[in-house]
């Protein structure tokens, strides 16, 4: 394609994705929800958690059976039998849950870890839509180990896995059944007082037969997690009004570190600082944070870097993480307003706040301020996010933020005035339809600095559509060269990117084939005055078989125009010239095996065209578990770079053994290692977790770095973290 090939003007397929996302927005109706109800009654009735089943109230109880499949078919009912039972008293939600098993063979587990992987257990999954929005609610779970799972739903079916709450749960395994008994208290959960309906749903995953299935059905193209497809749970009267609490976490870190290149003497220290918690109302929390510590969040996955823009790692801080849609969920994924990464990674976090949930059932606020201070030559800054979102027709919602960053050093610094702050405020509306077929985004993004700048703007329009055979996906972006969103994450600036998606999927009568079926994908990205600047095109097809192992094959063309210097092999290297035009060919091919078995691994492979040369990529993760105390893992990547003289060509390998060992539901040890030698760093970090009370954790972490060639260390730290949680 020649440089200069221009597409429609963007004004006008905004226009039309506008009406659209409207339009579609009130033309579906709502899934009935009244079809599935489970009634729960008040018990005056002691419980104990044990997994016994023993109190009378259990006999009397309402019970929910008949699971419908939604893997690999989604007609008729699960192979296995399942019954829910439900009740409770002033302080707490109880339920009883019976999965029967006549399958032969080990139940499926992966470890005893809390919030394991869903795809790789037997278990059982809670929905809770506790908003009557269809929209944000809670999940709670076990696997057949024990292992528990809590999260914070949002988006309609998105669950973060990264809340914790204080909660009881028990499970006991026999040959022809396996049972789960749980204990939630309401002062855990949030919802609004005096309605007596909420939208609930289960869901049981059966690795043995190669089924998921669900109280409520579920089309199969969506995660049982779908509030849009929830049955109700019907009171007997409005649940106990949720009384206020104050939870403080205090914690002390002592640590000793010790740098090698050049030669330090050891350098030992001590922190200390508390998290608060604080019930505002029944849907409002307020956390408070005082000289936070976040050594024992888990180190980031190397990837090898063939890439010309900057990198997305993902936030592991809990504090950030906790209910952190009403903050995250502004832009597309790589246009974000807002990154909660770019706080306190370079220097410390002093004190922050963060105000979040629902005023009512259609209002929800979003309020996080935090300080940090001077680490060399960067400086002090307050930052601040405000968001107010507002549910409007069935599920869909408008929302509003505002993002602030302002340093906080002296007058007198020289740098001052022109960086002393940067602001960003927007508008986003995000569509989806009552029976989610329909989801969408539309937003626009200013951005405002000291100076003026042209084209400090951001805007999108995303549209997708998705029926079990069809899925078809549009997203069109404009970002301009003026716009600096320094608290969030945009990977490039003056840009106009159109990206259509499309794939259908074959469901064949078959005994060992699920589905299958071709894709296709398209990005074509231009400069502001629509000269392309890059192109890729994908053509492939998936097979997946019932036992959830599946097979891709695809062929794709890529064209780039460089805007700017670039080594491929990025090892500082000579550089391909600023606007140089570089068109290739390539194929890739990936397998991944089933989950059921003990041994498990996704394999791929590509070769073709790499800028003025080529590039062969293998990659392989490799687990082998054994149940249910832990598990050994193998990232491995090779990557091998061809191109002509006086070009750098490399050989690059990342290795990354892993081992995670679960001693008990509350002791956990993990030792990750990783080689690379793109940056020529050996890794090493072990972390050792002791959750001796509810929420309150022992933390030992032991971080090591060495250069490869010849073998010597860099540095090296030891850190413990003791934090403890009061009511």
């Amino acid at each position: 394609m020649k440089e200069k090939e221009h597409f429609f003007h963007p004004r006008i397929c905004f226009t039309y994705f506008f009406l659209s996302l409207i339009i579609v927005s009130q033309a579906q109706q709502t899934p009935n929800r009244a079809d599935y109800q489970l009634h729960i009654f008040e018990t005056s009735e002691e419980i104990t958690v044990d997994g016994l089943f023993e109190e009378a109230v259990w006999n009397k109880a309402e019970v929910s059976s008949q699971f419908w499949r939604v893997l690999p078919i989604d007609t008729g009912y699960a192979t296995a039998k399942s019954t829910v039972r439900m009740t409770y008293d002033q302080n707490n939600l109880y339920l009883a849950i019976v999965f029967y098993d006549n399958a032969p063979g080990k139940r499926p587990v992966e470890s005893l870890r809390r919030d394991f992987s869903f795809s790789k257990n037997d278990n059982f999954l809670l929905f809770m839509d506790t908003y009557n929005d269809q929209t944000n609610g809670f999940s709670f779970g076990a696997s057949a180990s024990g292992a528990q799972w809590d999260g914070i739903m949002s988006n309609g079916g998105s669950v973060s896995l990264d809340w914790d709450c204080k909660w009881l749960s028990a499970t006991r395994n026999y040959e022809d059944r396996w049972v789960i008994e749980m204990g939630i208290p309401f002062r855990s959960i949030r919802y609004q007082e005096g309605i007596t309906e909420w939208g609930i749903n289960f869901s049981r995953l059966d690795l043995k037969l190669g089924e998921k299935s669900s109280w409520a059905p579920v089309p199969r193209q969506f995660p049982t997690a779908s509030l849009a497809y929830t049955g109700t749970l019907v009171w007997d009267k409005a649940p106990p009004k949720a009384k206020s609490y104050v939870s403080l976490i205090p914690y002390i870190s002592p640590r000793v570190s010790k740098s090698y290149q050049p030669n330090e003497d050891p350098k030992p220290g001590i922190n200390a600082g508390v998290d608060a918690k604080i019930g505002l109302s029944p849907t409002l929390n307020l956390d408070l944070t005082l000289n936070p510590d976040f050594s024992q969040v888990e180190v980031d996955r190397q990837v090898t870097n063939l890439d010309r823009f900057e990198l997305f790692f993902p936030e592991r801080r809990r504090f950030f993480l906790e209910n952190n849609t009403v903050f995250s969920n502004y832009g597309l994924p790589g246009v974000q307003p807002f990154f909660s990464r770019r706080i306190g990674l370079s220097s410390p976090v002093r004190a922050g706040l963060r105000l979040s949930g629902n005023l009512n059932p259609k209002w929800r606020v979003g309020l996080l301020n935090m300080q940090t201070g001077t680490e060399e030559e960067i400086s002090a800054a307050n930052f601040t996010m405000a968001s107010i979102q507002r549910q409007i027709f069935s599920r869909s919602s408008i929302g509003a933020f505002v993002v602030n960053k302002e340093l906080t050093v002296p007058p007198s610094d020289t740098t001052f005035a022109a960086a002393r702050f940067n602001r960003v405020v927007g508008l986003d509306y995000n569509l989806a339809s009552a029976d989610n077929r329909w989801t969408g985004k539309l937003f626009f993004h200013k951005a405002f600095r000291p100076e003026e700048v042209d084209n400090a703007f951001a805007t999108a329009a995303q549209l997708r559509y998705n029926t079990q055979q069809i899925a078809l996906h549009y997203t069109q972006t404009w970002v301009g060269a003026g716009y600096r969103a320094e608290t969030g994450f945009v990977r490039r600036n003056g840009f106009h990117q159109f990206n259509p998606i499309a794939s259908y999927r074959f469901f064949p009568a078959n005994r060992k084939v699920a589905n299958h079926g071709p894709y296709a994908v398209l990005s074509a990205i231009t400069d502001e005055s629509f000269a392309l600047t890059d192109r890729d095109i994908k053509i492939g097809y998936k097979l997946q078989w019932l036992d959830r192992s599946s097979f891709s094959a695809e062929v794709g063309n890529t064209f780039i125009r460089l805007l700017a210097p670039f080594d491929p092999t990025n090892t500082g290297g000579d550089t391909l010239t600023t606007g140089s035009e570089h068109q290739w060919q390539g194929g890739k091919i990936t397998y991944t095996s089933t989950q059921r078995s003990l041994f498990t691994y996704t394999v791929s492979a590509s070769y073709g065209g790499f800028y003025n040369g080529n590039l062969l990529s293998m990659n392989a993760t490799v687990n082998y578990r054994v149940q249910p105390y832990g598990s050994l893992a193998i990232v491995a990547g090779f990557n091998r770079v061809n191109l002509p003289l006086p070009y750098n060509s490399a050989d690059l390998i990342l290795v990354g053994p892993r081992l995670d060992i679960t001693f008990t539901d509350k002791l956990f040890l993990t030792t990750f290692v990783q080689y690379n030698n793109q940056i020529d760093n050996i890794n090493l970090n072990m972390r050792f977790q002791w959750r001796y009370a509810p929420v309150s954790d022992l933390f030992i972490v032991y971080t090591d770095n060495y250069l490869p060639s010849p073998f010597s260390t860099k540095n090296r730290a030891l850190v413990a973290k003791l934090s403890y949680w009061f009511n």
